[in-house]
């Protein structure tokens, strides 16, 4: 599956690609352009977005959830570790805002 994000990587958009790569697609291509482009690029490559505006897991969610945290509630709710790595990305994503 292609995933994609904003260029410039930073701590939730690294921490995103491992937690893809290791628990949810060890096969996942990732595509890196600019912010304004994640939206559009995620329909035209049939992509899953992730910390963008307009992407399906957006810097920050309707729940204040950063994209990694968004994912592991989402998908990976069930394992307590990633759980409490949620916890300290999205801590250490906000906390330079």
């Amino acid at each position: 599956m292609m995933w994609i994000t904003r260029n410039a990587i930073r701590v939730n958009r690294t921490a995103t690609c491992w937690l893809i790569r290791r628990f949810l697609d060890p096969e996942a291509e990732f595509l890196f352009v600019t912010a304004d482009q994640v939206a559009t690029m995620q329909r035209v490559e049939r992509a899953i977005g992730f910390d963008a505006p307009g992407a399906t897991y957006p810097h920050k969610n309707a729940e204040g959830l950063c994209s990694f945290a968004a994912l592991v509630h989402r998908r990976l709710a069930h394992d307590p570790v990633l759980v409490e790595i949620a916890r300290i990305v999205q801590a250490a994503d906000f906390s330079n805002q």
